[in-house]
Order: C-alpha cells, then sequence, then structure tokens
C-alpha cells in the first residue's frame, strides 16, 4: 500500500521507526516532511500531505507531532479529510470502523515506537464498517460541501 506520511520535528523520530518497519512489510511511503528534529513547523509538511491524500493520490495518510493535535487540525480543514488522533487500539480500530477515518495523527510525545507502529498496523488494516456510520460520515461531509 502507498501511503503518505509526515511529521513535525517532535514526531521525526517515531515517523523513521514507522517508515522502516512498514517498508519492510511492503508498504510504500511518501515522505512530506520534515527530514530533522530540527524545530519547524507543522502546517509546512500536513498541509501538502492532505492535499494528496484528499485528491486520492493515496488512500491514507499518517501524521505526527508532540501531541497529534496540530497535525490532526491541520490535516481536517481539507475536503474528504478525516484525521484522527489515536493513542490506544481501540481509538485507532473505532476511527477507522466507525469515521473511516483517513488520515491517523499520532501524539509521538506521549506513545512509544512500538505503540505507533501498533496503531499504525492497526489503521491500515481495518475496514469500515459503512451501515448506519456511512450516514454519519456523509453528514460530516455535507456540511463542509454547504459551506464551499
Amino acid at each position: 500500500m502507498k501511503i503518505a506520511i509526515a511529521s513535525d520535528h517532535a514526531g521525526f523520530q517515531l515517523k523513521s521507526f514507522i517508515k522502516e518497519r512498514l517498508t519492510g512489510e511492503g508498504h510504500e511511503f511518501r515522505d512530506f516532511g520534515t527530514n530533522s528534529e530540527v524545530s519547524m513547523d507543522y502546517p509546512d509538511a500536513v498541509h501538502p500531505l492532505a492535499e494528496a491524500v484528499e485528491t486520492g493520490h493515496f488512500q491514507f495518510g499518517i501524521v505526527l507531532s508532540g501531541s497529534g493535535n496540530g497535525v490532526a487540525i491541520t490535516a481536517n480543514k481539507y475536503n474528504g479529510i478525516r484525521a484522527a488522533l489515536c493513542w490506544n487500539d481501540e481509538i485507532v480500530r473505532l476511527a477507522r470502523m466507525h469515521n473511516n477515518a483517513n488520515v491517523l495523527a499520532l501524539p509521538a510525545r506521549f506513545i512509544e515506537n512500538e505503540d505507533g507502529l501498533r496503531f499504525s498496523r492497526i489503521f491500515l488494516e481495518t475496514p469500515f464498517e459503512g451501515g448506519r456510520h456511512l450516514v454519519r460520515v456523509e453528514k460530516i461531509s455535507k456540511v463542509i460541501t454547504k459551506r464551499i
């Protein structure tokens, strides 16, 4: 699977770990930055990732920062993006199953590397349930469309 990934300086180390492990499992990544632990502004990496997922170049994205909040907020500014801040297995599963999340936001300063890797695997492997959840997801997009 081709996955878009981006982080700020605080998420760089975890992003590198996830990329290395999942690449070894056959996944391909486009890394939208950053490329070091030098302080940077996360919107500079998240905006192009969100646009690439929004336009269908990638099915899924993973964004990482210290708390995960800013990267999720930034990604969610785009139509069709449903970024979910996740910190445990069940939250990740529910984000995919019930919300059809297409961008996983991880709080790098609050989770261990192995947790971030496990959450990423769960995110990529868990299908959307559809059904009653589809109606809810469509209502989210409906409001965005009305405002444009």
